[in-house]
Parts: structure tokens; C-alpha cells; sequence
């Protein structure tokens, strides 16, 4: 694809992917980074808005990955409900067909992957490491000086840009419209609060399934 050593940020629309790719953009220029965006298809749709807003902001190029079912799909074809300890949804909506498209795409020499995660989730940069092998990760917010997501809400008002609403509503993540297989009671009380009506229908799902 370039000759040039690559750099693709994993961009979920999520404030943490956002500065990730903003710093490999400053340090690398945009014409030498990607952000790949892999989409669940019940993604809030403020999501969509925020992407917009920053990828013609940043410059940089987006690709969308899609593969058309959604988490509660995934878990009828594969006969499994998922938890907090089993994630087939991320498994088969993200993370193979993001390999697929990177070994497709370029030799492991040719490029880095960059992952969203600021200090708070550097151990999950560890865990990912064998996963990704041979290709060489990175995660820019541990570059210092290093910032949260509350220094990355400010940097975003400064250029203008609102922050995905899910996070102005209590979500500590902008993924699959503010559920997660993963996630805990708190998590699925602020969902019932803030949008009982998506909440229903995950749990009209749930009780299909």
C-alpha cells in the first residue's frame, strides 16, 4: 500500500482513539496513518457525528469495516451468549476482520498499529502484544506527556468539537450505543435510565436468544 512505513490507529470513536490517532498524525503526518473503524451496526448515533467531525479535522483517512450483523447476531450464529470473561461479538466484529485487513494490507515490517488506551489501561497494551504478533503496537497516549480523557474533552472544545454524547450522559465508553456484553450492573442501570427504550430491546434480545 505505501512504501513508507505505515501507522493505523484503531479508531472506534471513542474520545481515547481519538487523541491516539491526533498524536500519530502530529508525529508521523497524515499521509502515513489510517484509522481503521470497525462498526458493531448498533453504534449510537452520535458516533457517527463525532467521526465525521474529527476525521475532517485530522485529515487522515478512514476506513470502515463492516461485516452487517450485530453483537445479538453473532451470538445466534455462534450458539453463545457472551460475558464479561467471553466477548464473541468483539472477537468476530472487530478483532479478526481488523487482522485480516492489516495482514492484507501490509507485511509486519511495514507497519504499526496504534491502540486507544491512555494510562489507565496499559496493562491492556501488554495483553494485546501476543495477539498482534509479529506486527509491532503502540499506544500514543503513553507517549508523554501522557493524558486522560478529561485533558482530550478540553483539547476537543478547543478545536470546537462536542464530545460523543455518551460520555455527557455517564458512559465511560462510546461503544455499541452504550451497551457492552462485558459490562457491569452500573453500567446497564445508567443505560436503562438515559434510553430505557434501547434498553428494552436489549433485553427483548437477551430473552430471544
Amino acid at each position: 500500500m505505501n512504501t513508507k512505513h505505515h501507522h493505523v490507529v484503531l479508531y472506534s470513536g471513542g474520545l481515547a482513539s481519538w487523541g491516539a490517532a491526533q498524536r500519530c498524525v502530529k508525529q508521523f503526518g497524515v499521509n502515513n496513518v489510517t484509522l481503521l473503524f470497525s462498526d458493531t451496526s448498533i453504534e449510537d448515533e452520535d458516533l457517527y457525528r463525532f467521526m465525521d467531525e474529527t476525521v475532517k479535522q485530522m485529515g487522515a483517512r478512514l476506513v470502515v469495516l463492516k461485516d452487517g450483523r450485530t453483537p445479538w447476531q453473532v451470538f445466534k450464529d455462534v450458539r453463545f451468549l457472551g460475558n464479561s470473561r467471553l466477548d464473541p461479538c468483539s472477537k468476530i466484529l472487530k478483532r479478526e476482520p481488523t487482522r485480516k485487513w492489516i495482514e492484507e494490507s501490509f507485511q509486519p515490517e511495514d507497519v504499526t498499529v496504534h491502540l486507544g488506551m491512555d494510562w489507565s489501561e496499559d496493562h491492556r497494551v501488554e495483553r494485546a502484544r501476543p495477539y498482534w504478533e509479529p506486527y509491532q503496537i503502540d499506544a500514543p497516549l503513553l507517549w508523554k506527556p501522557m493524558v486522560g480523557k478529561p485533558q482530550l474533552a478540553t483539547d476537543l472544545r478547543a478545536l470546537g468539537i462536542e464530545q460523543p454524547r455518551l460520555y455527557q450522559m455517564g458512559f465511560q465508553h462510546n461503544n455499541c450505543g452504550g451497551f457492552c456484553i462485558k459490562a457491569g450492573q452500573a453500567n446497564f442501570q445508567l443505560l436503562l435510565q438515559t434510553m430505557p427504550e434501547r434498553y428494552a430491546q436489549h433485553e427483548q434480545s437477551e430473552k430471544e436468544l
